[in-house]
C-alpha cells in the first residue's frame, strides 16, 4: 500500500446572495484584472477577437437591459444557440444578470431539436446567429402553436436582411445592445436560486434537462484547485478545444477561469491537429483542455513536441476515459501528464487527478476536496467494502449538486432521495484510496466526448415511414473509440437502403447523434419478454450494412 498524504480539508463559503453572471465580469472592475484579457475568440470566417474584463461587465450589463426592454423578468428562460464567440459568454452571463435562466444548447441541433427544447423550457427568447435563424425559421414557424411563449428572437451577425417569420419579433443583438441608454443593477440572486438549464441525453428518447443554481460556480472551486494548475505568479492563458454549449466548456472554458480572473482561448471554425499547435503558439496559452480524441490527433497527426508549445504546462482531459496508450505516448512525446477529470450534466468534474499526487493510469483519480463522494449498494443504500463495485454517491446539500430535472419530478425523485443522489455509476476504490471508474450500466454510448441517448436515436428512427424497430449501440473500431451505429429491421415488403437511412439520421439529428453507419437487420437478439439485448447487438446480425460511414 502506498502512503499518500491527505488532501487538506475544503472549508465551503457559500453566502446566502450569489449571481454567476456578476461573479465573472463584475467582480473583477476596480482591480488590476479590469483591463486583463478575459476572451480570445479565433473564429476561421471573421477572424480574432477579444474582450477585457471591464468590456465583458459593460457587453453583460447591456444585454441584460436588452432582456429587460423585452419584457424579460427573473426565472424565464433564454435559449441560447450560438457559436464560440464573444455573443456566447454576452448572452450566457447577461441572462443571468437579469435572474433569468441561461438555457445553452449546441449549434449542431437540428431545427427540429431546437424547437423541442424551446417548447420544454418555455423560453422567451431565442439567441442565434443569422445564419442558423434563416436555416431554422421555417421549422420554429411550423412549431409555432407549440411554442407560443417564444416571441422574441436576438440576432448575431446580422449582415443582411432575413426573412420575416409571422409570430416572432426579429432583433439584431448589436443594434439591440447599441441602443440601449439606462442600464438597471444586476438582479440580486440566492445562491440556491435557478441560473442556468442544460439538457442532456435521456432515457426517454428526449433530452431532459438539468437544471443548476447560482452555487454551482463555488461548487467547482475545488477543481480550480485539484484539477486545474493555475498559477500566482502569471496571468493563465486557457485553450479549451471545446464548444460553449457543453457542460464540461462552460464550467472550464468559461465560468471557472473568468470568475478566477484568466484569461480564455477558443476557436470557431474547422477543427485540425496543427490548428491548436498554431493557436497555442499564438496566443502563449499556458493550460490545454481537451477531450482524447484530440490528444489522439495531436500524436497521430503532427510531429509536434513541448519544444513546438513551451508555453504550455499543464494538460488537462475529459468527457470520455483517456486510453493509457495515448496518456504513455503524450508523456514521451511531449514529457508532461494528461490529467484527467470524470463529471456529468448534474454535477461537473468532481473526480479528478491532479499534481499533487502521482497518476495511476486508468484511474480517476480522487474525489476533490469539499465533495464527500460514497460509494453505496443502491439496493441496500450502505457502503460498498474497498476493491468492491458500487454506485457513486453525493451528499444532495453539496454546493455543486444540479437543483432538479425540469419538469420531471418522478425523475428527480427517482434519483435525489435519502440525502444522496445516486449517479447511476459506478466505480470501486483500491486500497490506496484511487477511484476506478467503472461507468454506467444503462445504454447511453460515449462517442468522442459526447453522452448519445439510444432511445433518442431510436425514437427519430421510427418515425421513419419503412422502420419497423431500430437499435441504437455504440460500436467499438478501435480501443476507446466508439462510433454511434444503428440496426433496423425494415418493414415487411419495404425496399429501403441503408444510405437513405444514414441520411435520414443526417436530416433529424445533430451531427454528433446521427449513426455514423446503419446495418439492416432481421430480428434481435431479446429477452423472454421481447426486450432487445442490446449487448448481442452487432454485425453478426446483419444482411446489409451502408457503405460510407
Amino acid at each position: 500500500m502506498t502512503q499518500l498524504a491527505p488532501y487538506p480539508h475544503w472549508q465551503w463559503e457559500i453566502p446566502a446572495h450569489f449571481n454567476i453572471g456578476v461573479a465573472c465580469s463584475d467582480r473583477h472592475l476596480g482591480t488590476p484584472s479590469a483591463d486583463h484579457i478575459a476572451m480570445i475568440v479565433e473564429d476561421d470566417t471573421f477572424g480574432t477577437s477579444s474582450m477585457t474584463f471591464a468590456e465583458l461587465a459593460e457587453r453583460t450589463d447591456r444585454f441584460a437591459q436588452v432582456l429587460r426592454n423585452l419584457g424579460v423578468v427573473p426565472g424565464d428562460r433564454v435559449l441560447i444557440r450560438l457559436p464560440n464567440s464573444l455573443d456566447y459568454p454576452t448572452a450566457f452571463l447577461g441572462t443571468m444578470k437579469t435572474g433569468a435562466i441561461s438555457v445553452p444548447t449546441s449549434t449542431l441541433l437540428t431545427a427540429e431539436e431546437v424547437a423541442y427544447l424551446a417548447k420544454d423550457s418555455a423560453a422567451v427568447v431565442l439567441v442565434t446567429d443569422a445564419e442558423a435563424w434563416n436555416a431554422m425559421s421555417a421549422t420554429m414557424q411550423q412549431n409555432i402553436a407549440q411554442t407560443p411563449q417564444l416571441k422574441h428572437i436576438l440576432l448575431t451577425h446580422l449582415t443582411q436582411a432575413v426573412s420575416p417569420v409571422q409570430g416572432f419579433s426579429v432583433h439584431a443583438l448589436a443594434e439591440a445592445m447599441a441602443a440601449v441608454t439606462t442600464i438597471a443593477p444586476a438582479t440580486v440572486t440566492a445562491a440556491d436560486d435557478p441560473a442556468y438549464l442544460v439538457y442532456t441525453s435521456g432515457t426517454t428518447g428526449y433530452p431532459k434537462g438539468v437544471l443548476h443554481a447560482h452555487r454551482a460556480l463555488l461548487g467547482r472551486q475545488p477543481a480550480a484547485q485539484f484539477w486545474f494548475n493555475y498559477s500566482d505568479q502569471l496571468q493563465d492563458r486557457i485553450m479549451h478545444s471545446g464548444k460553449f454549449n457543453w457542460t464540461y466548456v462552460l464550467g472550464t472554458g468559461l465560468m471557472d477561469p473568468l470568475y478566477l480572473g484568466k484569461t480564455v482561448i477558443v476557436h470557431e471554425g474547422k477543427n485540425d491537429a496543427q490548428k491548436w499547435l498554431d493557436l497555442i503558439a499564438k496566443h502563449a496559452a499556458t493550460i490545454f483542455i481537451g477531450v482524447p480524441t484530440i490528444y489522439r490527433q495531436l500524436l497521430q497527426k503532427t510531429s509536434a513536441t513541448q519544444a513546438d508549445i513551451p508555453s504550455v504546462r499543464h494538460f488537462m482531459s475529459a468527457g470520455e476515459h483517456l486510453s493509457d496508450e495515448v496518456l504513455s505516448q503524450w508523456r514521451a512525446r511531449f514529457g508532461l501528464d494528461i490529467y484527467e477529470a470524470v463529471g456529468m450534466s448534474e454535477f461537473s468534474y468532481y473526480l479528478s487527478q491532479s499534481i499533487y499526487r502521482p497518476i495511476r493510469a486508468g484511474s480517476a483519480g480522487f474525489p476533490q476536496p469539499g465533495h464527500q463522494i460514497v460509494l453505496l449498494n443502491p439496493e441496500t443504500h450502505t457502503p460498498v467494502a474497498t476493491g468492491e463495485e458500487g454506485m457513486i454517491c453525493v451528499p444532495d446539500n453539496d454546493p455543486g449538486l444540479f437543483l432538479h430535472y425540469w419538469n420531471l419530478p418522478e425523475e428527480t425523485a427517482k434519483y435525489k432521495h435519502d440525502g444522496y443522489f445516486f449517479t447511476g455509476d459506478y466505480a470501486k476504490y483500491d486500497a490506496d484510496g484511487y477511484l476506478w471508474f467503472l461507468g454506467r450500466k444503462d445504454d447511453i454510448i460515449k462517442s468522442f466526448g459526447y453522452r448519445v441517448s439510444p432511445y433518442e436515436i431510436e425514437r427519430v428512427y421510427k418515425g421513419h415511414p419503412a422502420v419497423a424497430d431500430c437499435a441504437a449501440v455504440g460500436e467499438e473500431i478501435e480501443k476507446d473509440k466508439l462510433l454511434v451505429v444503428i440496426y433496423v429491421i425494415p418493414k415487411p415488403d419495404t425496399q429501403i437502403a441503408p444510405e437513405e437511412l444514414m441520411a435520414f439520421g443526417k436530416q433529424h439529428l445533430a451531427a454528433y447523434k446521427a449513426p455514423k453507419a446503419v446495418y439492416l437487420a432481421k430480428d434481435f437478439p431479446r429477452t423472454k419478454n421481447g426486450k432487445i439485448l442490446r449487448k448481442d447487438v452487432n454485425p453478426a446480425i446483419a444482411y446489409q450494412k451502408s457503405a460510407a460511414r
